[in-house]
């Protein structure tokens, strides 16, 4: 038994009977590491993660490997979810060697913790080309032995080019959007929607983006490509045809076979994206996908008492890549009756969804529509709908009835904060009771299990970073709109502050990832990996709180961050697709005070339409709301339900 047997990260205590020497990321480690005069083997992953179990199996379980790791090395094991600070920075310098990146990340340390070699996955032996991790092992003991003072000098110049270099402040103005727009379209697949080729992400930073200009715009060629995304999405592979809820992403370029971990983040995100792609659009197909990731979510994802889980797993085993949510026909005919099996055989089986490791099952997807089902099987197409419906209920409490992949149980602040504030979305534009008071209930268990005076958890014993802090404060605001409780507002305000205090940068703006240097770093990043970054992302609640309180200093911090990244954004186009709703919601948000009792009529009717960037304040309640327009200037206050309806209809 090695050291991780007590550990609270699941991916860590899956290693405990690993026949490797495992430590977790600890000083002890690196102390032994110096007095053995031993280089450190990292290896951080997560337990959602396909290639890590791969890895795990065809490694770390193998005798021959563990035997060499125990001799030749210190092995240190880190779940990336949990100290997302210290595998960013590795990430970083692997990638900066020409080694990509990505998980399971396999970095060789000096037991100063400076990096001087890394990859990814690596299979036990060479294969084609690619060295074998024993092969890499071997030659890594060698050139630390031979080459140590090589070794440190080259591990300390690889940590410095990684410091950020001198900021330089950009301009902020509005017509930076209109090129940001260009861009982003500009990589638009027309064919299979979505941006740019294989491997496929949703990219929700910039799919928010434009839906939030197209709102204001109606620009149809914007919006046809809004719809081709969002659908494109849903149809394919991408979406769980039965469960409800989406894969990490896509591994070709039409959504068609996805990474079958089902991620917090992506789903919040996606979430949103949905909500919003209905409010926008009114099409009944994008609350039915939206219902139905709250749906996965609160059935996989979520704790009776309150909160949301981390994820759930690619895999039952590492042999059987997505097995749990894939199918045969032989499955579909046993499950079926002969009319489900002719329908259902129709809209979810097609040869194009074939897995790659097993050629004979296949991802389901929406091969053929339910018009097209009537027209060639000659079924009235209501009925059609109906064996649909049925069909899928049958396969879904058969697929329940498989082993099922492990939920990573682990709750961490900002995947809690960025679901919250999604479901709060949901009470809002589809009118769904049930989203809010579960949203509520997780904030209220979130803030008392990872809030202290001094500042916020990102987990239990794990001190927070710059995503847990902004993802919170968009919660307590999202849940003081809603209920009008000066408390969430007071709390908003608050953790705010203690961001701007421990995160803020004075020289060039903008937040840094963590509080304190981690590896002698503090790193500033506003690119959407794939989730929105939360610079931008402050930007947004800072002006929100800029309006709602009347205070400049809100408002100086989100034009310093604004600035801080301009010059970069323009460059990047689409991976700085959240930043652009920053730079959008500097120029444009408004607020409305509500002096209305927030369960009023006037209250529901103001949180219901869905306007970008629009932030609510309560005051005193006189039966009225006073809309204020982003330069500061308050229009006449409305009294009436339906003229607050017409005003908020037609915001141009």
């Amino acid at each position: 038994m090695n050291r991780l047997s007590k550990e609270r990260s699941p991916y860590l205590s899956h290693a405990a009977s690993q026949k490797i020497d495992w430590y977790p990321w600890s000083q002890e480690a690196f102390d032994q590491a110096k007095k053995e005069d031993k280089p450190v083997f990292l290896s951080s992953g997560a337990v959602w993660c396909h290639w890590c179990h791969v890895m795990a199996k065809e490694c770390f379980e193998n005798e021959e490997i563990a035997g060499m790791l125990n001799e030749n090395f210190i092995s240190v094991k880190l779940d990336r979810d949990e100290r997302p600070d210290i595998d960013k920075r590795y990430q970083r310098a692997v990638a900066a060697m020409g080694q990509g990146s990505g998980w399971p990340l396999s970095i060789f340390l000096t037991p100063e913790k400076k990096p001087f070699f890394g990859g990814t996955y690596f299979p036990p032996e060479d294969h084609v080309g690619r060295p074998g991790f024993k092969t890499v092992l071997r030659s890594v003991v060698e050139f630390y032995k031979s080459r140590g003072a090589d070794v440190t000098e080259y591990g300390e110049r690889l940590l410095d080019s990684l410091r950020p270099g001198p900021a330089v402040q950009g301009e902020i103005s509005a017509s930076l959007l209109d090129e940001a727009e260009t861009a982003v379209m500009g990589q638009f697949d027309g064919m299979n929607g979505g941006f740019g080729p294989a491997p496929k992400f949703p990219m929700p930073g910039a799919l928010e983006f434009l839906m939030l200009r197209h709102f204001f715009s109606r620009d149809e060629t914007v919006g046809n490509a809004i719809r081709k995304t969002l659908e494109s999405m849903a149809k394919g592979g991408f979406h769980d045809q039965l469960g409800g809820g989406f894969h990490r992403y896509s591994v070709d370029e039409a959504w068609t076979v996805p990474h079958f971990e089902k991620m917090t983040d992506d789903n919040a995100w996606l979430l949103r994206n949905y909500i919003y792609g209905y409010s926008i659009f009114g099409d009944p197909y994008f609350r039915k996908v939206a219902e139905g990731t709250t749906g996965f979510v609160m059935d996989v994802l979520s704790d009776p008492d309150g909160g949301f889980y981390a994820s759930q797993d690619a895999d039952v085993t590492p042999d059987d890549e997505g097995g749990y949510f894939i199918w045969d026909e032989k499955e579909f005919r046993r499950v079926l009756d002969e009319e489900e099996f002719r329908v259902l055989s129709l809209h979810l089986l097609h040869e194009r969804a074939a897995a790659h490791h097993d050629l004979s099952k296949r991802v389901l997807l929406i091969a053929v529509e339910p018009e097209a089902i009537a027209e060639q099987t000659g079924i009235e197409q209501g009925r059609v709908l109906e064996i649909i419906s049925c069909g899928k209920d049958k396969l879904l409490k058969e697929r329940d009835l498989r082993p099922q992949p492990f939920v990573d149980k682990t709750f961490y602040t900002s995947l809690n904060g960025m679901m919250i504030s999604a479901f709060l979305l949901a009470y809002r534009c589809l009118g769904d009771d049930e989203m809010k008071e579960f949203a509520l209930k997780s904030l209220d268990r979130i803030l008392d299990r990872y809030c202290m005076r001094e500042g916020l958890l990102h987990t239990d014993g794990v001190g927070a970073v710059l995503d847990d802090y902004v993802y919170v404060v968009e919660s307590l605001l999202s849940a003081y709109e809603v209920t009008g409780e000066k408390s969430y507002f007071r709390r908003a305000v608050r953790i705010m502050d203690l961001c701007i205090e421990g995160f803020w940068d004075a020289d060039s703006g903008g937040f840094f990832d963590t509080s304190e240097e981690v590896l002698g770093l503090r790193l500033k990043s506003f690119e959407d990996i794939p989730h929105p970054s939360s610079n931008p992302l402050a930007v947004v609640q800072l002006m929100k709180l800029y309006h709602m309180t009347g205070k400049d200093r809100y408002l100086n911090f989100a034009e310093k961050t604004v600035r801080a990244f301009s010059g970069q954004a323009r460059e990047i186009g689409i991976h700085a697709g959240y930043y652009f709703c920053g730079l959008d919601a500097y120029h444009h948000m408004f607020k409305l005070t509500l002096e209305a009792s927030p369960g009023g009529e006037l209250a529901r009717t103001a949180l219901s339409f869905f306007i970008p960037y629009k932030g609510l304040v309560y005051g005193e309640d006189r039966d009225l709301v006073t809309p204020c327009l982003s330069s500061g200037v308050c229009l006449e206050p409305v009294r009436r339900v339906e003229d607050l309806r017409d005003f908020l209809a037609h915001p141009a």
